[in-house]
């Protein structure tokens, strides 16, 4: 339930609350999940060849899917192995709001890492959900506030718009649920790959279309989800640097 339009007003919000120590729950002051503008950012030094090819085109999907232009992308934000200094169970989806990632927890200390892009009314978001569905080429339908804030833009699918390549939520969209409640939170693709790495959407967490497709693949449902506290990040130091060559090994 993603899709871009205007900046919401400060006094809507996001929030979860916990319920005991292993729930959540969310109060919903905003429907959907809304695109806003980009937070300005330093721009990185080009891809290597090895990363670039991480993101080349995808012909074989449902609906061809271009290379992910990633020139410019600081490599922080690109797929790759880390340590990982939490004691998370592994398989669990850890979201870092406060650095833009997703985190893929993997055995012995390590996990993969994956760019995102975060809402700051998301920064608010924490607590624990699970995958409750998992959908390919996501059908996406506007929620009624989203059509009144902008109906030339969203009046036009008000009944949904199917999967494709204009579709909001990319190729893939993971969907986090409360037990047995959708929470309206969305692990999806982008139709804006300059984003990651930025303050973007309320409520929904982006990602590049071939880490979607990646993630969708490795993550089944009812697959754990943390989602920190903005003051609460994985490493705490981010610098950015070019990053190693074996983040775009074979194993990825």
């Amino acid at each position: 339930m993603c899709a871009p339009v205007e900046p919401l007003p400060s006094r809507l919000q996001w929030r979860l609350v916990p319920k005991g120590s292993a729930s959540l729950a969310l109060l919903l002051l905003a429907g959907g999940c809304v695109a806003v503008e980009p937070e300005a950012r330093s721009v990185g030094p080009a891809p290597n060849a090895a990363f670039a090819a991480m993101y080349g085109a995808q012909p074989g999907e449902r609906f061809s899917l271009p290379a992910t232009d990633v020139v410019g992308v600081d490599p922080r934000y690109f797929r790759q192995e880390v340590a990982y200094p939490r004691n998370d169970t592994p398989g669990t989806l850890v979201v870092d709001p406060g650095n833009k990632f997703l985190y893929l927890v993997r055995e012995n200390g390590r996990a993969l890492r994956y760019g995102v892009g975060v809402g700051k009314a998301g920064l608010a978001w924490s607590g624990r959900a699970r995958v409750g569905r998992k959908a390919e080429w996501p059908r996406w339908t506007p929620t009624p506030d989203m059509i009144a804030r902008d109906p030339e833009r969203n009046g036009p699918w008000r009944n949904g718009m199917a999967g494709g390549p204009s579709n909001p939520l990319g190729p893939r969209a993971l969907y986090l649920f409360d037990g047995g409640r959708d929470t309206l939170y969305r692990i999806h693709g982008t139709t804006e790959p300059g984003t990651i790495g930025t303050n973007v959407s309320s409520g929904c967490i982006r990602m590049f279309n071939q880490d979607i497709i990646d993630l969708y693949g490795r993550v089944p449902v009812d697959t754990q989800v943390v989602v920190l506290d903005a003051s609460d990040q994985v490493e705490p130091s981010t610098p950015s640097a070019v990053a190693q060559i074996e983040t775009a090994s074979d194993e990825l």
